[in-house]
């Protein structure tokens, strides 16, 4: 049974100062939501209809007060940035996406747009924003990962889990930009629970097979699951080779892992995200402007 840590509380600070559709109000139009995702649409469709319910809860109805343009990588990464300058040249009043790399894309096609993500990795750390407090620029959002403490919190769940733990896997997208920080801060509390971590890459799922051959000779005893948009998309696969494989496994994010199989997770609800995300394009109760706070650090569940 989840039980659940409140641990991080909300953070308010600075505003951001882009527009998001004060025009598109005076004139009778319509707002266009840009929506930027590397997961295909079926992959994604239980954090869409979530960030769809987060509008109805504000008096939005997609498709009549809103219309929603979604773009889809289909899970392949490096179509972002073309699937952004598409919908700049769309012309739409926000963008609306997912983690770092999607961040990154949507940077790098504008600086005038409003840009919200959603649970992005270390977004101060990473470069993404200036600060949680004062992001700054045009980019702000929600996240639950904002330090090095989570990975170490996770192989304390493991090692409570597998008393005797002595080895843990840890997968990495080596493709995900933190991903290297991540892994790097996970040792120093390894050895303070008298424990190895060993990393292990997976860029894809032909790789995936692979891997998990290589975690078993290499006699790891559990495995942690490291955070972004490839890993997601590969999740019921992880969590069965996990299973097939006899490794107790924790990952980074409650919605998804779990649900295919996995024995538990330390982060955030997805969902829950997804449907914050609606408060920041909340169009006329902030005077046709992005909702203008510091970034939301959200609670996580263990």
């Amino acid at each position: 049974m989840t039980t659940r840590r409140e641990f991080i509380g909300t953070l308010a600070g600075a505003l951001l100062t882009a527009p998001l559709a004060a025009e598109a109000q005076q004139t009778g139009k319509v707002a266009r939501i840009g929506y930027l995702l590397t997961a295909s649409r079926e992959q994604q469709a239980q954090l869409t209809r979530a960030f769809e319910e987060g509008l109805r809860d504000l008096g939005y109805i997609p498709g009549r007060d809103v219309v929603i343009e979604h773009r889809f990588a289909d899970g392949k990464v490096e179509q972002l940035p073309q699937l952004a300058q598409d919908l700049v040249r769309l012309k739409v009043d926000v963008i609306v996406t997912g983690s770092n790399q999607h961040v990154v894309a949507a940077k790098q096609a504008t600086t005038t747009i409003p840009i919200v993500f959603v649970a992005s990795s270390e977004p101060a750390g990473t470069g993404l924003v200036a600060s949680i407090s004062r992001p700054g620029g045009n980019v702000t959002g929600v996240t639950a990962d904002v330090g090095a403490e989570m990975g170490g919190k996770r192989l304390q769940l493991l090692k409570e889990f597998v008393p005797r733990l002595s080895r843990v896997a840890v997968l990495v997208d080596p493709g995900y930009p933190p991903a290297p920080a991540i892994f790097k801060a996970m040792e120093t509390p390894a050895v303070a629970l008298g424990m190895t971590v060993v990393r292990f890459d997976a860029r894809g799922p032909g790789d995936l097979k692979g891997v998990f051959a290589a975690m078993t000779r290499g006699r790891a005893g559990a495995l942690a699951v490291t955070g972004g948009p490839v890993l997601f998309i590969m999740r019921n696969q992880i969590a069965q080779l996990a299973l097939r494989n006899r490794l107790p496994s924790i990952y980074g994010v409650t919605s998804g892992f779990v649900e295919a199989g996995g024995l538990m997770s330390y982060g955030a609800d997805l969902r829950d995200l997804w449907r914050r995300a609606a408060t920041y394009v909340d169009i006329s109760k902030h005077a046709g402007r992005v909702n203008r706070e510091s970034i939301v650090v959200a609670a996580v569940a263990a």
